[in-house]
């Protein structure tokens, strides 16, 4: 295990209505359901036939991640159970509440047989506070809700009303059955015990290895009203006024020629070529590249979608992505080349002495290359820039100051700057800067990864001088555990670590780091007067994509405040990124070891008369 000491990654500088004979049993169903008891529903089959539509299901329910009422991410590829089952509820439902503790009693008698129970709410009228305080009134405060925000996974399992329960097979993804928990409740109307079980029977008959003899039943609930319709005949999408523009806005600067995504958005044949894997990484979270929870801070750098563009790709897929009427504006755009140096010529270029070589395969160690400014004066500088010479094999960069800048409160040289895939780049925050000593001298901290060809690389850094001192220094202040032990097999081995300020800042901006098992992580103040606050939470953290989180408007961080640092590690088979389930995992340098690190990035007041100067300017 590694010393503190050792050098770890980095911040950034600072992602058709129904047909009329449809209403009338529609309505009616609703009101059965709003009057409860009180009004009897006429007759049902339980098993339920299959029917086009939504009513279709998948023959592989791809994957999806969704946040619950704790705010926990659950994705659906990373359960460790033999069978996932997927309850569909609604705040007020009749039906749902019913079968609250149904579910209660299922996933008690079940989870040791390797079944894991999810409520999920798909209904738009409903938050994740409604849905956390309806979890606690029916005594289901810790079986997960899952929040189906985009109901993109309500419209992928074809899923109508609450009430229907879909179990899946983790071993294929397959559904083995579907429909209602068992035949007690149906809308308007229950009788006083179930005389058929049917979700539990199927269970039986799954974990048993027999064949499910009913597969199929109706389910007993509340309609899902779903934003723009039900069907894929419902407020049609339009490609070119609707979905074009989105994805100019939020895709294509990566999705194009010569640019970071796999492929390129070109036009309407390309993107319906890909549309089933729009869906998968809409629903999964993995794209946009931003791993922030909406529910806590707000980010000037934000690159996620909204949730109506969500819904509106998500129901244009649905609809099989239809050309329709129209230019194509994909087609038609043309997207520039990016600039050299987006920010203008650098008034200093920190540049390698020689390329570096990269072999084609193996592993490559860390290197450490000095690097020299050539500066004759002191000067303090108020933007970087890095420009990556090959981004197939550079890991990351880090540009440490080998003497005359200041050390962080680890004992560190500090950190000028660090890039890697999804670094936020661009000029420090107003009012601060960076001290650069006179003859500046640089150590390029190099990591590279193989990519089964020789390759070179020749990564530039740009430093943009201020025309004079700044009023505070800008330092990315690193929080660590660097003891931790994650066990093998483990799905969420905790970390923390924590710092307190000695001085008053000013907080700009937050940079999680941790390796390929990271799973999420959590940024937090607690204030001297006794406030708690959750200031950024990664339920989904992402090794591929290193961002930085630019707070809207900075935060004033008084002296005395602790920061919390708190987050955990995937080491298990369900980790797809996962190199070795059965090892041990402790701090290190490769992507195969681990770092538990974030930075809390600042800008330091000036120090109180009598006070300390701790991170003050040289």
């Amino acid at each position: 295990m590694m010393d503190v000491t050792s050098r770890y990654p980095f911040a950034g500088s600072h992602i058709v209505m129904p047909s009329p004979r449809r209403i009338l049993p529609l309505f009616l169903a609703t009101v059965w359901v709003a009057m409860g008891p009180l009004v009897a529903a006429p007759a049902l089959p339980a098993v339920a036939a299959a029917a086009p539509g939504l009513l279709d299901t998948p023959s592989e329910v791809i994957n999806f991640a969704l946040l619950d009422h704790h705010g926990r991410m659950h994705e659906l590829r990373r359960s460790n159970a033999k069978a996932v089952v997927l309850f569909f509820t609604a705040n007020g439902c009749p039906v749902a509440r019913q079968c609250a503790s149904k579910l209660k009693a299922l996933q008690a008698q079940y989870a040791a047989r390797g079944v894991e129970v999810l409520m999920v709410n798909a209904n738009s009228g409903d938050d994740l506070k409604s849905i956390h305080k309806e979890a606690f009134e029916l005594g289901v405060w810790h079986l997960p809700v899952l929040r189906d925000d985009t109901q993109g996974v309500a419209r992928h399992l074809g899923v109508r009303r609450t009430g229907e329960c879909i179990a899946i097979n983790t071993r294929d993804w397959s559904v083995f059955y579907r429909g209602a928990i068992d035949d007690q409740m149906v809308e308007g109307a229950q009788k006083p015990a179930a005389s058929e079980v049917y979700l539990a029977t199927a269970l039986d008959e799954f974990l048993d290895g027999r064949p499910v003899k009913t597969a199929r039943t109706a389910a007993r609930g509340c309609l899902i009203h779903f934003d723009g319709g039900e069907g894929p005949d419902a407020l049609p999408v339009s490609y070119a006024r609707e979905v074009a523009p989105i994805l100019q806005a939020k895709c294509v600067s990566c999705h194009s020629p010569g640019n970071i995504g796999p492929w390129a958005m070109t036009g309407h044949r390309k993107v319906k070529g890909m549309a089933s894997m729009v869906e998968e990484v809409l629903l999964a979270r993995r794209m946009p590249p931003w791993d922030a929870d909406p529910h806590f801070g707000k980010f000037l750098n934000d690159a996620s979608l909204t949730l109506a563009e969500t819904q509106t790709l998500l129901r244009w897929v649905h609809q099989g992505a239809p050309r329709g009427e129209g230019p194509d504006p994909l087609e038609a755009a043309k997207v520039p080349p990016a600039p050299e140096w987006p920010m203008g010529q650098p008034d200093i270029v920190l540049r390698l002495a020689a390329p570096q070589q990269i072999p084609a395969t193996g592993v490559v160690e860390y290197r450490h290359i000095e690097v020299l400014a050539g500066n004759t004066n002191e000067g303090w500088v108020g933007a970087i820039q890095v420009k990556p010479g090959n981004k197939k094999v550079l890991h990351h960069i880090i540009a440490r100051l080998k003497d005359g800048g200041q050390q962080d409160h680890l004992g560190q040289p500090e950190m000028y700057v660090g890039w890697a895939p999804g670094s936020t780049q661009g000029p420090l925050p107003r009012g601060g800067g960076k001290y650069l000593p006179k003859n500046a001298r640089f150590d390029f901290e190099l990591h590279y990864t193989t990519c089964g060809s020789a390759q070179t690389d020749a990564t530039e850094i740009g430093l943009y001088l201020l025309k004079e001192k700044p009023a505070a220094r800008f330092e990315s202040v690193p929080v660590v555990d660097h003891g931790f032990e994650i066990k093998p097999g483990d799905p969420d081995s905790r970390a923390e670590g924590s710092y307190c300020f000695p001085q008053a800042a000013t907080l700009h901006s937050l940079t999680p780091h941790m390796h390929v098992r990271g799973r999420w992580m959590k940024f937090e103040a607690l204030f001297p007067d006794g406030r708690r606050e959750t200031l950024c939470s990664v339920p989904r953290y992402d090794f591929n994509w290193q961002l930085t989180y630019v707070l809207d408007k900075p935060r004033k961080i008084p002296a005395g405040t602790w920061v919390v640092l708190s987050g955990g590690y995937d080491n298990s088979v369900r980790n797809p990124a996962n190199p070795d389930p059965k090892k041990f995992v402790h701090w290190g340098e490769q992507s195969w070891d681990e770092m538990f690190l974030g930075w809390y990035n600042v800008t330091w007041d000036p120090p109180v008369a009598g006070g300390g100067s701790a991170g003050g300017s040289p």
